[in-house]
């Protein structure tokens, strides 16, 4: 996954982002080179951060046995470095294949930049934030507030976004010069941040490497297993906060940094397939929503069920009925898919006047149960760092690019295969028309729905036998 997720991500979204980038005040040229430090920074981060989290209690012990801390923060720090390694040259070739590198030392230096100062963050977040959930949202807020509100996207002369830890990188990166770098220029920050990460993340590991924390799972029959989860995941007070800020912050940023300008797009109103235009600073937050939707349902669902896998498997062991476990894991991550799309709905509604309130709302449901079923899927599959990456990766694809109206007047064709066509079509036509007109694409979002519960039931079934 560390070479497929930023290989796929190079080359798939180099020139759709650069299409949104000119749509939302920046040239669009320099994104297809940006992307090659996007992918190998997200990928450097959320490795760094299960490699810190998984490794705690082992480094406690190697400790106590007298390994020097040093010694053994070095060697944690010198493994995430290869890995950095590893997805920079992996996004570099990507990068070369998709587009050619017209500056290769500088770009290489750039991505490498890019992925020691997302490292620094994996770091420092696997040492603060023991709850993978929280630890990988706090990692993909940070990224998704760098890349869709930096300097390669929107205007690099934002005072606001000039404290963004890739601001300088990125600039220096795609020789796009600030202006506002003062003596060190865009260089010296880039450098300085760089520096700077690395040094905090030494720090803060040396600091906190005789920490180690524990924590246990609550059992009981259905109705005690439903309180009981509820209970575990209350515990975990940074979740719903996660939850409820990642979205409001990113829907209502996308509409604070909108230029003025006109979306064209195909809709189907009246049973009448038109194309119009609509004035893109009303709109743009509305059609943002889904992605913030779908990537922290899917995230939900993948570690709500891991979490409690082990539990899950000896209650199945001692005669707790696996329909009722599956009910009880299913409820919660409804809950928390529910507590998503609500706050989501609740910031989005102060932005974006939608025609039909109530078919947008249900497009997002949708969304976010799709995706969360997703998720509960990814989870038993791949595991919890290749399903982080996939769950990072899918919603991006098909929501961010193949869906968007923004690139395209009408998805691709092959878009039409992908788990969020349907839902997609029911929100936009709920967002922008005043006739409900998707009772097609309805009907193939429920299928999709119905197919991924299966899916997820069969899956989980195996996983708790």
């Amino acid at each position: 996954m560390l070479i497929l997720i930023p290989a796929v991500f190079v080359v798939a979204v180099a020139g759709s982002m650069a299409d949104a980038a000119r749509l939302l005040g920046g040239s669009g040229a320099d994104v297809p080179t940006a992307t090659a430090g996007w992918a190998a920074a997200f990928l450097a981060g959320v490795a760094m951060y299960f490699q810190t989290r998984a490794a705690r209690a082992a480094d406690r012990r190697l400790v106590l046995a007298g390994l020097a801390v040093r010694r053994l923060v070095a060697a944690r720090l010198a493994t995430g470095l290869a890995l950095s390694l590893l997805v920079t040259a992996v996004a570099l070739v990507a990068l070369s294949l998709r587009t050619g590198i017209d500056q290769p030392l500088r770009v290489a230096a750039g991505t490498l930049m890019f992925a020691v100062i997302y490292l620094a963050i994996g770091a420092l977040v696997g040492v603060t934030v023991r709850n993978p959930v929280n630890g990988t949202v706090i990692i993909l807020f940070v990224w998704i507030l760098d890349v869709f509100f930096g300097p390669a996207v929107g205007s690099p002369d934002r005072l606001a976004t000039r404290w963004f830890p890739t601001h300088f990188t990125t600039l220096w990166m795609v020789d796009l010069p600030s202006r506002h770098g003062g003596r060190p220029g865009d260089l010296g920050w880039a450098l300085l941040w760089t520096v700077s990460a690395s040094l905090l993340a030494w720090a803060v590991l040396v600091a906190t490497s005789r920490i180690s924390r524990r924590h246990n799972r609550g059992h009981g029959r259905f109705a005690t297993g439903l309180r009981m989860g509820l209970r575990d995941n209350r515990r975990n007070l940074a979740l719903p906060a996660l939850m409820v800020v990642v979205p409001v912050v990113f829907i209502w940023l996308s509409k604070v940094v909108t230029e003025d300008g006109y979306l064209t797009t195909q809709v189907v109103d009246g049973g009448q397939t038109t194309t119009r235009s609509f004035w893109l600073p009303d709109v743009h937050a509305g059609t943002m929503t889904p992605i913030a939707v779908a990537s922290l349902a899917a995230l939900a669902g993948l570690f709500i069920v891991l979490d409690a896998r082990s539990g899950d498997s000896r209650l199945a062991l001692a005669g707790y009925p696996k329909t009722a476990l599956l009910v009880v894991r299913l409820c919660i991550v409804a809950l928390a898919a529910a507590v998503v799309t609500a706050a989501a709905l609740t910031v989005t509604a102060l932005v974006f006047d939608a025609r039909q309130p109530v078919i947008y709302a249900v497009g997002n449901i949708l969304i976010a149960a799709t995706y969360a079923m997703i998720g509960v899927c990814l989870g038993p599959a791949f595991g919890r760092v290749a399903g982080v990456l996939i769950a990072f990766l899918v919603p991006f694809l098909d929501l961010g690019i193949a869906q968007s109206p923004m690139l395209q007047s009408q998805p691709p064709g092959w878009a039409r295969l992908l788990p969020g066509y349907g839902a997609d079509r029911v929100l936009l036509d709920g967002g922008l028309t005043a006739d409900f007109d998707q009772t097609g694409p309805l009907l193939l979002a429920l299928t999709w729905l119905t197919t991924l519960t299966l899916a997820a039931a069969l899956l989980f079934r195996r996983a708790a036998t």
